[in-house]
């Protein structure tokens, strides 16, 4: 009897932290400074791939009433590392935060002005 090879179990693939920079635009009751035309938001988000950070990250935001206009990513801490980034001890105690809550943690917030 011959196996079908989509009979094999598929192997879970291992959930893995993202930084992300997230620009937003202004939303009533977005929380930011009444003066602002918008802000970047660093933010350290988990997911299977980043395209699933960038989603749940998107999501997050949008249902904290902001307006997500681009988000750029900047890979993985070994990613990071290996393009020369220097991760600071508190920056990676973050990280180990999303990836243990399966969390997005919005680590910092600057608004943007005229």
């Amino acid at each position: 009897m011959a196996t079908d090879k989509t009979d094999k179990p598929k192997k879970p693939r291992r959930q893995q932290v993202f930084t992300l920079l997230v620009e937003v635009g202004r939303k009533d009751g977005d929380g930011l400074p009444k003066d602002s035309t918008g802000a970047a938001l660093m933010c350290y988000a988990s997911g299977v791939d980043e395209a699933e950070a960038v989603r749940e990250t998107v999501a997050i935001l949008k249902q904290a009433d902001m307006a997500p206009l681009d988000v750029t990513g900047y890979g993985t801490l070994e990613e990071r590392i290996e393009q020369g980034h220097e991760v600071e001890d508190d920056e990676r105690a973050l990280m180990d935060r999303a990836l243990a809550e399966n969390a997005v943690i919005v680590a910092q917030v600057n608004p943007f002005f005229d």
